[in-house]
């Protein structure tokens, strides 16, 4: 199985790291950390693309289950201007590795309850499993919105062996608790806060020496 985390990653926590991790743990597949272009559904992020990427190649460096990959920024070089859909995203993945592979999309719980704003977002499942991590209490054990709970109503998958296909297939991850954000993180660091024990060191490191999120020397 190939599995893709997409997000701004503005900037990579110890969250995102989290997920990540429980999912290669409990898959046994590594995990392609996929940093986003400038996403046409939300506000631009707070740090430039070459500086998220860098980001995750420091907090990948010393993982071996964790692969950067850039092909949405790569392709957003190549196409200036073009939205990045993770439809088209997913198209270009199935046009290098084939059809009948399995390809899964790593996404938190609040992404998914907001599946139905994405850009054509009744075609991810037909080229995707999704791999939703929830933590305790999670807002999947309520009523989901009538139009995603239909649209999923087959696609709950009983075991991890359902995933051997090539997509159609979501599987609930149960991660531990974390509370970081990467908005909480910019608002630490811009209010001068405690925020360096939120994401790895080097990553630390690196925000304070570009003066990143409103970072100064001192903090």
């Amino acid at each position: 199985m190939l599995m893709f985390y997409g997000g701004t990653f503005d900037p990579v926590h110890n969250g995102h790291l989290a997920i990540a991790r429980c999912a290669a743990q409990e898959l046994q597949v590594p995990v392609r950390l996929m940093p986003a272009a400038d996403p046409p559904h939300r506000a631009l992020p707070g740090a430039d693309a070459r500086q998220r990427a860098h980001m995750l190649e420091l907090a990948a460096a010393d993982e071996p289950d964790l692969i950067v990959d850039l092909r949405e920024l790569q392709r957003a070089a190549r196409r200036p201007g073009v939205p990045s859909w993770t439809t088209d995203t997913l198209r270009d993945i199935r046009a290098e590795f084939g059809l009948s592979r399995p390809v899964a999309l790593l996404m938190g719980a609040d992404s998914l309850l907001g599946l139905t704003t994405w850009h054509e977002w009744e075609h991810l499942l037909g080229l995707a499993h999704i791999v939703v991590a929830e933590r305790p209490g999670s807002v999947l054990d309520g009523t989901l919105p009538p139009l995603l709970a239909a649209h999923l109503r087959d696609a709950w998958a009983p075991s991890i062996r359902a995933l051997s296909s090539a997509a159609g297939r979501v599987w609930r991850l149960h991660q531990p608790l974390h509370a970081e954000s990467a908005t909480a993180v910019r608002e630490l660091i811009a209010s001068g806060g405690q925020w360096r024990s939120l994401v790895p060191a080097k990553v630390a490191d690196y925000i304070q020496t570009e003066g990143l999120y409103g970072c100064h020397a001192s903090s």
